[in-house]
Order: structure tokens, then sequence, then C-alpha cells
């Protein structure tokens, strides 16, 4: 069985119960819209904590055809096993998404980002045992590379880890595996970089930068850049992760069993030139925006340097290949944030 190249082909009219974990969160919610606009049943479960209710809406609303009767929700928190028992009862296919996720936020609160993260997934993948599910597909996160300083990014060229969160993810990561040799229970883990896109929450202490700036520059805020501004990230746009998520449940059960991947657009930008891309882009709305210049901050405790994936893996694999690139994210993000403004 060859990697899926087409994901509406592998997927249209054949409808299958799916649940999304953290759906009323950014990533989740494209997940369930995708996997409605595709004619599926799915779940959602979340706890409200950090996800919102519109998102769901927007979901559902963007799902086609009686998406309605083919979304129900649970809300409740997976770190209860009987809320994670229910939520996978009936499903074939799992997308684990729900996290407390940021690095800082970790290091205020690691008990909290211990018992959603770490807590919450090893209940989550048990509960997907027991129902027997097809294929659990469960986020990670690039900051499982910690200080290692090679680039690209490799699957096993892992550093020291920086934060609570990055170890949180490690932990899902050493337990999966743990799950494929014991059982043989098929999941599968995607390292995410810096994703972004519309319904990325762009308030509060821990948002990520590009909501955070985006939001800041329309109101003609002067953004904050931790660092010299040379910092660099592998910027990801949400639809990429929508597809590695779907291709990753579908690839063959022994190319990735109790593997990890890499999930980004492969490009490596500075925070200089992300922020004078997106100020350009929100000055055509907000021209005052143009004459903002950032100010520089001392580096965050447990931010990494460098990032940049290597994507050879995913693609052998699940037949990954990014459709945008940050430019092409960044024109219906910001749309969306000015849209939303308005």
């Amino acid at each position: 069985m060859s990697p899926p190249a087409d994901i509406e082909a592998a997927l249209a009219g054949k409808p299958r119960r799916w649940l999304v974990t953290g759906a009323a969160g950014f990533i989740g919610s494209h997940l369930v819209e995708r996997l409605l606009a595709l004619g599926h049943n799915v779940v959602g479960v979340d706890d409200l904590s950090t996800g919102h209710r519109k998102n769901l809406e927007q979901a559902v609303a963007g799902g086609g055809l009686n998406a309605k009767v083919r979304f129900r929700f649970i809300e409740g928190d997976l770190s209860d096993h009987a809320v994670a028992r229910a939520a996978c009862a009936e499903s074939e296919f799992v997308l684990h998404q729900a996290a407390v996720g940021s690095v800082p936020r970790s290091i205020q609160d690691p008990l909290r980002t211990h018992r959603a993260n770490v807590d919450g997934f090893a209940s989550l993948i048990e509960a997907a045992r027991l129902a027997k599910v097809e294929r659990l597909v469960f986020a990670s996160s690039s900051s499982v590379y910690g200080d290692d300083p090679r680039l690209p990014k490799r699957v096993g060229e892992e550093g020291r880890l920086l934060s609570p969160y990055a170890a949180s993810k490690k932990a899902n990561e050493i337990l999966a595996q743990a799950y494929a040799q014991a059982y043989g229970f098929p999941v599968v883990g995607l390292r995410y970089f810096n994703v972004f896109g519309p319904r990325q929450d762009p308030n509060g202490a821990y948002a990520a930068v590009i909501p955070r700036w985006i939001a800041a520059l329309s109101r003609g805020e002067v953004c904050e850049i931790f660092g010299d501004g040379e910092t660099a990230r592998d910027f990801c746009y949400v639809a990429n992760v929508v597809q590695a998520n779907l291709k990753a449940a579908l690839a063959a059960p022994e190319a990735v069993r109790g593997q990890v991947f890499n999930v980004a657009a492969g490009g490596r930008t500075t925070l200089k030139v992300l922020y004078a891309s997106l100020r350009d882009q929100v000055a055509t709305n907000s021209p005052a925006a143009a004459k903002l210049e950032p100010v520089f901050k001392p580096f965050r405790a447990g931010d990494i340097r460098d990032s940049h994936a290597d994507l050879s893996q995913t693609a052998a694999a699940i037949g990954y290949a990014p459709t945008h690139t940050l430019r092409e994210g960044l024109v219906p993000t910001v749309a969306s944030f000015l849209g939303a403004k308005a």
C-alpha cells in the first residue's frame, strides 16, 4: 500500500467515524471542518479550557450538507478515563490535538501541563486501545529537539529538553512507542513546527507570535521580539497539518506504527523577516502599521534558537507534501484576523 496522494479520493464516498480531541481549538477545529466537508462523521471532545465554541460553530458551518447531524460534541477532560472511553467508544480513527500548549506557560505552570498533556494522553491511548481503533494520530512538537544545534531537524537527532512542555510531548512519544511494541497498537506521532492560521487565538500571555503580532499591528501597538530577531522558525500553515493528519491516518501500518514524523513547510524564516512581512500585509488595511518598529526583549527561557524540518521521512512514509509556504499561508491568515476585527 503506497502513501495516499489524494485525500479526497481516499476518503470521498467512504464515510468513517472519527474522534478529534481538542476539537474546539485552533488545529482541532480545522480537522473537524475538513472531515465534515468530506462527508464523514465526527465526534469532538474538548474541556474548553483553551478552546472556543465559536471555533466549532465555524467548523460545522463549513462542513457541508448535514454537518450538524454528523457532528457530536463531548465537553470533558481526557484525563478523566470515563470521558476518554466515551469519546473512543465508536471511533475508527482518533486525531489527538488536545493539549496545554506554550513553552512559557509550561515553565510557569508545569503541573497543569503534565496533567493535560501526559495524563490526558495516557488516558486516551488506553481508551483507544480498548476500543480497538484503527489508528491513533497524535500531535507532538518540534520542541522535542531541544538544544541540538543540527539543521535541518531529523527524528533521532534530539538534544536536551528545554521545557516541561517539551518533556510532556517526549513522554507522549515514549508511551506511544511502548504501546506499539507491547500491543501492536496502531499509533503515529506528528512533530508540529510552529503551526499558524485562522482561528489561532491572539489573546493572552501565551499567544503564538503570528496572531499576537497581527492583532497588535492592527491596533497600532508596538510588537515585542524576544532575542535579536535572528531566531528562525519553520512556520507551517494549518492546511499542511490537516493534510498530514489525514495521510498519517491512512498510511500503511508497517510504515508508521510507533513512529514520529516532522510536519512543517520545510523553510527557515527569522523573526525579523516574519515581522516585516506581517507589517506590510497589515498595513494594507491599517496604514499606520507601516511605521511601527518592534522592540527587542531578552531571550525567553526554554526557547529554541533555530528550527528547520527535514521532511524526507514524512514524505516517504505518508506521502506528505506541504501545499502552502509561509507567504501563501500568511495571506488568508492576516485576512481572517483583519476581517474578524472589522
